[in-house]
């Protein structure tokens, strides 16, 4: 069976294919600055065993313009991995936002595809263009079977304590106002690597999701309790462009002193806030380079970043009642030493202790970097939230 993962974002596509049950892809792209006259297609695809890359520059309009472009290349007789896109049985999209509607994988229908236009105001950033990706791929693959795996959908298990707001019951009951969480395809997909790592299916997890969003959650017996993010994914922790949590009285101050609309606040908060606001960069990588110059700004800014990822640590270990690993993934959680250094500092109460030798090795795939002694292990996890939907889609169909 073949299944072509589609990531859809705002200007971007992400794509992988997968002859399914092998867990290796055997092709996989990116599709960037969409809209944009200077779009970038990197595709890269596993010939012989040996990885073959093509990259150009070309105009893609829209989406449908950009996986038009990648079905050429998944059919090149160069670089392709199929001759025909009727080959493709599955396309597995990622869909941000499920609301309470979708609380597992689901194969899309006119009805499915109705409700997520429903949820646009609940994901004004994300869900249209994931939308958008289905609707394109439906004309481009029309013999597939359209699969929806939901970002919201792990933690749908959280309990009515855990997700909803102390506000009248019927913003609730009318406008469904509570928390979501997200990520939830990179929490599910590197909790599960952990319990099977330890050999605890009931494991005692915090999962810390660090790249330009970021977001942590609270796991049991593989299932969601709690998470970081809420209703949307500003909430949390300090993120690159977003505040994570603050005093809902800091937004009200700013629209009644300081003059701005409810538009400029969400602009504020979203794209102008977290480490972008705090230092000038939103990439940890730039970051960390002017920590390293002692700049003092970039200093406060990786303090204020890993305290905050504390804070979580201690309020999900009582959550657990207990903790049997921290697991770091993502971006900046697999490749910044320094941040998982600071986040897992004077921790040593919950048996957190993390060895720092380990800590700044770099070696592939899941590496425990915690003393022998500790007792909650530490581990860094590469996601693979492209794996993860092709799992999904594959439980769901076979």
């Amino acid at each position: 069976m073949n299944i072509f993962v589609v990531n859809s974002g705002s200007s971007s596509i992400k794509y992988q294919l997968f002859r399914w049950p092998a867990e290796q892809p055997v092709c996989s792209g990116l599709a960037e600055r969409i809209g944009q006259e200077n779009a970038v297609i990197t595709h890269k695809t596993l010939i012989n065993g040996q990885e073959r890359t093509m990259q150009q520059t070309l105009v893609l309009p829209d989406h449908e313009a950009g996986l038009r472009e990648v079905v050429a290349l998944l059919t090149s007789s160069i670089v392709g991995a199929i001759r025909d896109p009727a080959e493709i049985d599955v396309v597995g999209h990622r869909v941000v936002h499920g609301g309470e509607q979708f609380t597992t994988t689901t194969e899309i229908d006119e009805l499915v595809k109705a409700t997520i236009r429903e949820l646009f105001a609940l994901a004004p950033l994300h869900n249209p263009a994931n939308y958008l990706g289905i609707e394109v791929a439906e004309r481009l693959f029309p013999q597939a079977r359209q699969v929806a795996v939901f970002d919201t959908a792990f933690h749908q298990t959280l309990p009515a304590y855990a997700f909803r707001y102390a506000l009248p019951t019927r913003f609730y009951a009318e406008h469904r106002l509570r928390v979501y969480g997200f990520h939830g395809t990179s929490h599910q997909y590197v909790a599960a690597q952990a319990a099977q790592h330890l050999g605890n299916p009931a494991a005692r997890l915090i999962t810390i999701h660090l790249g330009n969003g970021c977001s942590m959650a609270a796991v049991r017996d593989g299932r969601s309790v709690d998470t970081s993010m809420g209703f949307s994914p500003l909430a949390g922790l300090v993120m690159g462009t977003r505040s994570g949590d603050l005093d809902p009285a800091v937004v009200l101050y700013l629209q009644s002193q300081l003059g701005y609309t409810a538009a400029g606040v969400n602009t504020l908060l979203n794209k102008q806030s977290g480490m972008l606001g705090l230092t000038g960069f939103s990439d940890m990588r730039d970051i960390g380079k002017a920590q390293a110059q002692d700049d003092p700004e970039a200093g406060l800014a990786y303090d204020l970043y890993a305290y905050r990822i504390r804070k979580y640590i201690g309020a999900y270990a009582a959550v657990l009642n207990g903790l049997d690993a921290l697991v770091f993934t993502a971006g900046v959680g697999e490749n910044d030493a320094l941040v998982r250094s600071r986040a897992c500092q004077n921790l040593d109460f919950f048996g957190i202790e993390l060895d720092e030798n380990k800590n700044q090795l770099r070696t592939p795939g899941l590496r425990d970097i915690s003393r022998p002694e500790s007792r909650v292990r530490i581990l860094v996890i590469p996601t693979n939230e492209e794996l993860e939907i092709a799992r999904q889609c594959a439980q769901l169909l076979q």
